[in-house]
């Protein structure tokens, strides 16, 4: 048997994570996101002729209604598995369900089974959205992930503009290398997926701390019960009649399941999907009813106007994702400036309120359109509607974020997400039932107006309208009273003759002009909701403070400890003895001569000692088989342990020991120069763990003996004195002289008031030194007042904010305590 032990470092990896670090990580999570961002938009625009081929396009809502179910009941769960499993394993699983989910699509042979697979596909887009932002928000905070959030946006514009072409490019072609063009949208995840897997593996090195929470699976249970029917209630209430048996049922086990589902998460508290203590907090809560209807209008709005521009202008798939380009920058134009603006000034509440103006004055502008408006007229509209989805849908997920404590920022993720996509999910069900419950009474109120015109009585006794067989359809439907199978396949309008399409361009285009109708009161709401959100300054606390949560360390490469020899193998003592016998070494791969090793058994009593040799090698003679553990100690190194277990085979056990060194020095008072005694002297490693501690002798002097080389932090706290860290590195074998000085803390405090004279609670106190690094973060009472104390000397820069923000310089000297009133410049905006 053969064995290397190598002896633990002194210190283990930092907690630190640099720019480029935060890039990395970004790049695995934005691979992922963008193949669930690609899949929303690129079946948007082809969803049509998918439906059409299919013979579906009434069902069609069910394709992206399953979809959006899967993703966004699986969204919490994801969260939770994700605290006990580890971000990584799970987002990979996300990924794979994504991918599996896009291959079984493509060889959907109805929309039932197309729905089917969309919903497999759903379970993975639940977490590769949701935990994609749950990781972002572990290692940035909030202030500084506007920093990023260009980084996402480029994505979600991306996927946004390639999206819609590439599913109308894919949709309007018959076949491609022999599969239907429109297979093609599903079947290009799946190389795109297998990159994102193998990039993930990768780079998203992110390490877990293992949390033991309870699963609630119960509560996700009741939570499916109560969604889907209500659902599929929004969905075939026009078929089976609102108030028909099967809807009564549906609604009854809807609202018993979401009253299950209440009490299951008031139950099971803090391991609840989604705990009902966040809602407590009015910001969180507002911000989550905002995102909920916010999701209807922006999902339900978005379905739209595909219909339009495909059904009522005849534009092909491709066309039609062209001219949605004014959608996505618009959304993009409006995240990038509210984030930049965010990340300046820490203000976000104006945002979702003029994104709710923008978006009322888009479906109010979509209201007005005809079918015979020009295109540039839908394409103005759209962008002022992107324009609204990109000042609140952002702000609101980072609000929400910023609302909840620092230890809920997964759960608080998760629930942002979760309630959007629910506003989406509904949305989008109830937007196009509305859509085709009313479309079949509008085409007939249009056949109604426009039949006896002379136009239209001069297509049906045309000799050219009569013997184009694509115009049997819409003939026969005429002379039975009925307006044919459009609501089951529309593509027949672009063949027919224009006069006879009219009646049903109308008819669709008034069922949409409802929807949009509907929708705007929609945005009206969510104006007024907006409303009543209060601000919560935005914590300005830094990624590598984050980082420590849920780790971003594993990006920072271990350094390597030293290198182990192979060693021979020797044969059993005649005499019965187990021989154990190795090498010695250094971290740097040297021989450790003079290290003495003892053997000792499992009572603790010596049964063997044995000295290393100048080359390192030692050898020892065990009594017999049986378990012992083997200690090597050497001059300037950390002694080792090593369990053994001893059979008939041979033992060669190398060890690697760590050089220890000493660290020593005088803590003393900065103004006087004299020792400071009893001071808490505490060394830490790289990862901060307490390596030793204890006070200083009364003359100021420290020493800490047997520390492994490396990199420490030397930290000395006393009363009456300002915290001092110094950042130490110690060799393997040597002295490491420190003399510490403390200097006295000094405080500032005072008043904030505004232009009348006024206290202002709840006013951001910034204290940034000269260096321009923050040094302190804090918010005035209910009186106005601030206190900032454990300054040390020298000059800072006071920044109020809040209302229009301040700025003044201050100097303090050692221990000087500083009175700073500050006056804001007008009100706050309510």
């Amino acid at each position: 048997m053969t064995r290397t032990a190598v002896a633990p470092p002194g210190g283990t990896r930092p907690a630190q994570l640099s720019h480029r670090q935060i890039l990395v990580i970004l790049s695995g999570l934005m691979l992922g996101m963008f193949l669930a961002a690609l899949d929303q938009t690129i079946v948007g625009t082809s969803i049509r002729t998918i439906a059409d081929d299919l013979d579906g396009l009434s069902l069609q809502a069910w394709a992206t209604t399953a979809y959006l179910i899967t993703s966004t009941i699986t969204t919490p769960i994801y969260g939770k598995l994700s605290d006990i499993y580890g971000r990584k394993p799970l987002y990979l699983v996300a990924i794979s369900l994504f991918v599996i989910g896009s291959l079984a699509c493509t060889f959907s042979q109805s929309m039932y089974q197309l729905a089917a697979f969309r919903a497999l596909q759903g379970l993975g887009a639940g977490g590769l959205m949701s935990l994609a932002f749950t990781i972002i928000a572990d290692i940035v905070s909030p202030r500084e992930r506007a920093k990023y959030q260009g980084y996402f946006m480029a994505v979600f514009g991306t996927s946004s503009v390639l999206g819609p072409v590439l599913g109308g490019f894919l949709a309007g072609q018959p076949e491609i290398l022999t599969i239907t063009g429109w297979r093609w949208v599903f079947l290009v995840n799946v190389p795109i997926g297998i990159v994102a897997l193998f990039v993930v593996v990768r780079v998203l090195n992110v390490p877990h701390e293992r949390h033991d929470h309870k699963i609630d699976w119960f509560g996700a249970l009741f939570l499916a019960t109560g969604v889907v029917p209500l659902l599929i209630i929004a969905e075939q209430g026009r078929e089976w009649g609102w108030a028909s048996e099967r809807a009564i049922l549906c609604y009854i086990v809807g609202v018993v399941g979401l009253i299950a589902f209440v009490l299951t998460e008031s139950r099971m508290k803090d391991a609840a999907l989604i705990p009902l203590r966040l809602f407590r907090n009015s910001t969180f809560s507002m911000v989550i009813l905002a995102g909920v209807i916010l999701g209807i209008g922006m999902f339900g709005g978005i379905t739209m106007v595909p219909q339009y521009l495909q059904i009522v202008k005849g534009e092909t798939p491709t066309s039609a994702g062209l001219l949605m380009l004014p959608l996505m920058i618009g959304i993009m134009v409006a995240s990038f400036t509210s984030g930049r603006i965010t990340a300046k000034t820490g203000r976000y509440k104006i945002f979702p309120v003029i994104g709710s103006l923008f978006l009322i004055a888009g479906m109010g502008l979509f209201y007005t359109i005809t079918v015979d408006s020009p295109l540039w007229q839908p394409m103005v509209y759209m962008g002022v509607f992107g324009l609204g989805l990109g000042l609140s849908m952002q702000t609101l997920t980072i609000a929400a974020q910023n609302a909840a404590p620092p230890r809920d920022m997964g759960v608080s993720t998760a629930s942002a997400t979760f309630f959007r996509q629910m506003g989406g999910t509904i949305g989008v069900a109830v937007f196009l039932s509305l859509m085709f419950s009313t479309v079949g009474d509008k085409i007939r109120e249009a056949f109604e107006r426009i039949a006896p015109t002379p136009a239209f009585q001069q297509a049906l006794t045309d000799p050219a309208v009569l013997s184009n067989p694509q115009n049997a359809q819409v003939i026969q439907g005429l002379q039975s009273g009925g307006v044919g199978n459009v609501l089951q396949d529309s593509s027949f309008l672009q063949h027919i003759d224009p006069r006879l399409a009219r009646p049903f361009l109308e008819g669709f285009t008034e069922s949409i002009q409802i929807v949009f109708l509907v929708g705007m009161f929609v945005m009206v709401l969510a104006f007024v909701v907006s409303l009543f959100i209060k601000e919560i300054p935005l914590r300005t606390g830094n990624a590598i403070q984050a980082a420590m949560v849920e780790g971003g360390e594993a990006l920072i490469e271990e350094p390597a400890h030293g290198r182990h020899v192979k060693p021979e193998i020797v044969p059993v003592s005649a005499n019965g003895h187990q021989p154990v016998h190795g090498l010695i070494q250094n971290g740097d791969g040297t021989a450790v001569g003079g290290a003495i090793l003892t053997l000792i058994d499992h009572s603790g009593q010596q049964v063997a000692r044995s000295n290393t040799d100048a080359f390192g090698r030692y050898q020892l003679q065990a009594p017999g088989q049986g378990a012992y553990v083997l200690v090597a100690s050497a001059p300037g190194h950390q002694p080792h342990a090593s369990p053994l277990k001893l059979d008939s085979q041979p033992v060669v056990v190398d060890l690697t020991l760590i050089g220890a060194g000493e660290v020593a020095g005088v803590v003393r008072a900065a103004r006087a120069g004299s020792p400071v005694q009893s001071a808490t002297v505490t060394l830490t490693d790289r990862a901060g763990h307490v390596i030793g501690s204890h006070p200083s002798a009364s003359d100021g002097s420290y020493r800490f003996t047997s520390v492994g080389a490396g990199a420490y932090t030397l930290v000395v706290n006393a009363e009456g004195y300002r915290p001092a860290a110094v950042p130490l590195a110690v060799p393997e074998v040597g002295e490491v002289r420190q003399d510490v000085q403390l200097t006295s803390g000094a405080e500032v405090c005072g008043i904030a008031r505004n232009h009348r004279g006024v206290p202002v609670p709840e006013a951001r106190i910034t204290v940034i030194d000269q260096g321009g690094s923050v040094v302190s973060v804090t918010t005035t009472d209910d009186n106005g007042r601030y206190r900032v104390t454990d300054l040390g000397p020298g000059e800072y820069t006071v920044i109020a904010s809040g209302y229009a923000p301040t700025v003044d310089h201050l100097r303090l000297g050692d221990g000087e305590h500083v009175n700073h009133d500050v006056t804001l410049g007008f009100e706050e905006w309510k």
